[in-house]
């Protein structure tokens, strides 16, 4: 038996292929390197959708834009008490509002919800008015007005984009089989989608990069990297952005994000001192990691430039799992259509170890 289901194939699928050892992401035949800071995100829905949709147009950013605007109706119902949660689970209620089933028109309205729902939270966190989305923009354009109230730059747009394509699929992470499962009941995507929410949100899974901002901002300069570090290593932490799971090598995703952060600083939406600091502490953490763990490969992962990047769009730490959905919703629903297409449903066996019953007297 595998602890984890570790090295346990659950499901065969045209959507992604996560190569550990090489460190490469596939999308749908499409390599990461291809895909991030190129496509949008309309364009991975496309890729993803595409066959498991049969009414799915040419062209789905219109339908998206609509769908955007319809599930504005439910930031109504915010309030005192969902103001109180998180913003990820003030997202997966309104989430829970939403029709289920199997169609296009559920599946859009699922891509728009967290993109819709987060900025809302967000803003009325803030005490300030939610704002309604623009139908005739971009999906990532219209996330970040919705969130500030004003236009985003190309570049910030392109930025998101790119962090969105590159999260969209990952295998059979937590969150996309915990979607499968739920899908194979045939309960409905909503029901799926609910089920991914929820397991992304553990800090094992997607919670983890806002823990990233606040290790940085503990570490304050380069120069206090190595003892912040060491200090927390000594007190059994984990040190937050650093070792994956699959990955054996450093994360294809990280290059990915640190290439779009690097593009904001340029167009000085970043400051160039925050980036060269991150990249100190990167450096710091894994000379440290190498020399107290040389028999395990622990590189840089996914949440170190997640974490730079949504700062970069003005996204707060608490939002930033709620951001992660908006892209992973992607992957989520077209999992769930494979599944419905031609999975059984998902049943594994489980091996006893309590006591036995006890004989009568």
């Amino acid at each position: 038996m595998s602890d984890g289901l570790e090295n346990v194939v659950a499901a065969e699928t045209v959507l992604s292929e996560v190569d550990g050892l090489a460190g490469r992401l596939v999308i749908r035949g499409r390599s990461l390197d291809d895909l991030a800071g190129r496509a949008t995100f309309e364009d991975v829905v496309q890729l993803l959708f595409d066959g498991f949709y049969v009414d799915l147009p040419a062209d789905v950013a219109p339908a998206l834009g609509a769908a955007r605007v319809d599930v504005f109706a439910q930031v109504a119902v915010l309030d005192a008490g969902l103001l109180a949660l998180d913003p990820v689970e003030a997202m997966r209620a309104l989430t829970a509002r939403l029709p289920d089933g199997d169609d296009l028109s559920t599946a859009l309205r699922l891509l728009a919800a967290p993109a819709v729902f987060i900025p809302a939270v967000v803003r009325a966190g803030q005490g300030l008015a939610p704002v309604a989305p623009d139908a005739t923009v971009t999906h990532s354009a219209d996330i970040l007005r919705m969130l500030r109230g004003a236009a985003p730059t190309a570049e910030e747009a392109r930025a998101l984009d790119a962090y969105l394509v590159t999260v969209s699929d990952h295998g059979l992470n937590a969150s996309t089989f915990a979607a499968r499962v739920i899908a194979s009941t045939r309960a409905g995507l909503t029901s799926a989608v609910l089920g991914g929410i929820s397991a992304l949100k553990g800090p094992l899974h997607g919670g983890a990069p806002g823990p990233v901002i606040e290790m940085l901002d503990a570490i304050g300069t380069p120069g206090h990297a190595r003892a912040w570090l060491e200090q927390a290593l000594d007190s059994g932490e984990r040190l937050m952005g650093f070792g994956h799971r699959i990955y054996k090598v450093r994360d294809p995703r990280a290059d990915a994000l640190k290439g779009a952060v690097r593009r904001l600083t340029q167009g000085s939406n970043v400051a160039p001192g925050r980036l060269a600091f991150a990249e100190a502490v990167e450096r710091a953490a894994l000379d440290i990691l190498r020399e107290r763990k040389p028999d395990r490969s622990l590189q840089t992962n996914v949440e170190f430039y997640t974490a730079l990047l949504l700062e970069a769009l003005a996204f707060p730490p608490a939002a930033f799992t709620g951001v992660f959905a908006m892209g992973r919703v992607a992957g989520w629903l077209a999992h769930a259509r494979e599944q419905l297409a031609g999975g059984r449903l998902i049943r594994p066996q489980s091996v006893y170890v309590g006591p036995a019953p006890r004989r009568a007297a």
